[in-house]
């Protein structure tokens, strides 16, 4: 369910603090923030933000595109690296020698050993 349009958009009231201090300083400094929840606002475009994923403050750049998002979309906390099925099937089916053996399932036949295609025109 979305939040009620009267209440206005949910942002922590440290976010706003900071941001107008990096603006009158004139650096462009990442901003540490562990607020994931928080609404990017218009007045966050183009500033950096170091969003807080558990283990490191992930840099994200704020752009248009990013306003009405919140910070923890663009942080991810978790890191997919892949299904330890699929690489234990990929080691068994592989072969040793090179892409393309002979002996792989669905590979080219070799040059040599195939039959002639038919020719293309047909015959009687």
């Amino acid at each position: 369910m979305a939040r009620s349009i009267w209440k206005g958009p949910f942002f922590d009231g440290y976010l706003m603090k900071k941001v107008d201090a990096a603006r009158n300083s004139g650096r462009h400094e990442m901003i540490r923030i562990w607020s994931r929840r928080s609404t990017i606002l218009p007045q966050f475009v183009g500033l950096t933000f170091g969003v807080y994923n558990g283990q490191k403050h992930i840099p994200v750049m704020v752009t248009e595109e990013m306003v009405g998002h919140k910070f923890g979309e663009f942080a991810p906390t978790r890191s997919f690296y892949g299904h330890s099925s699929d690489r234990k099937a990929k080691r068994s089916t592989g072969a040793p020698g090179a892409p393309g053996a002979s002996g792989a399932p669905g590979a080219a036949p070799a040059e040599g050993g195939a039959a002639p295609a038919a020719p293309a025109g047909g015959g009687s």
